[in-house]
């Protein structure tokens, strides 16, 4: 039996996490596939890439990692002080740079930024 996110993860208990992702069956993320002899190595800057992207997105620091042919290991600390900075802008800003925008978070984010410069304004 599966347990949500919001049951696993208390910053109020520890803010350290390690999470591991896997790929299924003969997937491989980077190295050398012995199935098909292809080597995917050059993923494994991508890979690394991503996880610094999402790590700044979600107020998150990355302690170390280890990013192996079918799976990665992730050491977080969860930054509580950043996360509780935020104004609801930038969360929502934030959440548009990894989704696409839906129509009433974009619609929010102008309403706020037109509020500013007009508050402003001499």
């Amino acid at each position: 039996m599966t347990i949500s996110r919001r049951k696993l993860i208390e910053p109020q208990i520890t803010p350290f996490y390690h999470v591991i992702n896997r790929c299924v069956r003969r997937a491989y993320l980077c190295g050398d596939d012995p199935y098909n002899g292809k080597n995917y190595h050059h993923r494994r800057g991508w890979i690394v890439n991503k996880i610094k992207q999402l790590a700044a997105v979600f107020c998150i620091d990355v302690c170390a990692y280890a990013v192996m042919s079918n799976h990665y290991h992730l050491v977080l600390k969860i930054d509580i002080e950043q996360q509780q900075k935020l104004t609801q802008e930038a969360v929502i800003s934030r959440w548009l740079q990894l989704f696409n925008g839906h129509p009433i978070a974009v619609d929010f984010l102008k309403i706020t930024k037109d509020s500013h410069i007009l508050a402003h304004k001499p």
